[in-house]
């Protein structure tokens, strides 16, 4: 989660690119004049970049640093409501996108705030966020009949502790609003017509960028596999090693759990690092829209990770008897 990073906040001086409830877009575009395929396919944080000489609609100029994360959570805490987690993989967390130097904001059109329990609270200008109270974000995918994605999203993009598509709302409303090639005039004069599409085209995307960022896979494959024995534990350094080796650069590994010098195994030692396998950050600049997957790995800025470094400190645990959906 962002939680495990400091938010830089970030302040842009021309109007234009100021966001308010009653503005639903980044830069105040037209709404025609958006045929991306007549646009130079230019790489987003790159020079090139720029949103006074681009089309913004079809270059990502806001959000450039796109981060596809993932969770390694043990339970939802709502398996008695059968929302339970995906056998042998791991969980979709997000698409976020943070600004090139790698700081970021969140909720950037509160004409689009889909998320019941916001957080933070307000914008980074102080404005308060109000609780969704409308249909869930999920019933916006049934007009377009995108079931089967429905069908994906519930088996692998799970929440803990509160129902999926809370989570979803969240993640669209204080992140899928922050790229410029989500903007709502993009979509064009007839957006009203069909609304909600760019909450299927971020969907979409998420779900692009996990399905080939198989970390399960990848971590089972070097022999790194989920276990609860006391006599099983991993570096962070292999874990990270075998990720960037499949990747192409480096991710970030988020950990939770014990910090490891408050464990007997890591007494008396100067390692704060936390202990318990949770995250996994792949980051990427993209050519064009974020939507359309023309990615290049970069490796993760600033910290590349909060687990513990000391060798063996790591657990990967296994998930919860009950937690796990038989596939």
């Amino acid at each position: 989660m962002h939680q495990v990073r400091m938010q830089v906040l970030w302040f842009i001086s021309t109007s234009a690119l100021l966001f308010s409830e009653a503005q639903a877009s980044l830069y105040g575009e037209s709404t025609l004049n958006h045929s991306c395929v007549l646009s130079p396919n230019i790489l987003s944080c790159s020079s090139g970049a720029d949103p006074t000489q681009v089309d913004t609609c079809c270059v990502e100029t806001y959000g450039g640093l796109v981060l596809s994360t993932q969770f390694w959570d043990t339970y939802t805490g709502l398996e008695d409501q059968g929302q339970l987690l995906p056998k042998d993989s791991w969980t979709l967390h997000g698409l976020w996108p943070d600004f090139c130097n790698g700081s970021y904001t969140g909720y950037c059109d509160l004409s689009r705030q889909y998320d019941p329990d916001p957080s933070p609270a307000t914008t980074d200008d102080g404005t308060e966020i109000p609780p969704y109270t409308g249909p869930n974000i999920g019933t916006f995918l049934e007009p377009f009949g995108k079931y089967d994605l429905l069908e994906w999203m519930n088996t692998y993009w799970i929440a803990q502790g509160q129902p999926n598509a809370d989570f979803w709302g969240h993640e669209f409303s204080k992140h899928g609003t922050c790229y410029s090639t989500f903007d709502t005039p993009c979509y064009g004069p007839q957006y009203n017509n069909t609304p909600h599409v760019d909450v299927l085209d971020f969907f979409e995307a998420a779900v692009l960028y996990f399905r080939r960022l198989p970390t399960w896979e990848w971590l089972a494959d070097a022999g790194i596999t989920p276990s609860n024995a006391t006599d099983v534990s991993y570096s962070i350094s292999d874990i990270q090693g075998v990720l960037a080796e499949q990747y192409g650069a480096v991710p970030y590994v988020g950990c939770s759990g014990s910090r490891y010098n408050e464990t007997e195994a890591g007494s008396g030692t100067t390692d704060n690092g936390r202990t318990a396998l949770s995250e996994v950050w792949y980051y990427s600049h993209v050519y064009g829209r974020p939507q359309d997957g023309h990615s290049v790995p970069v490796n993760a800025s600033g910290s590349t990770t909060s687990c513990a470094t000391s060798v063996g400190a790591i657990s990967y645990f296994e998930r919860a008897d009950g937690s796990t959906r038989l596939m």
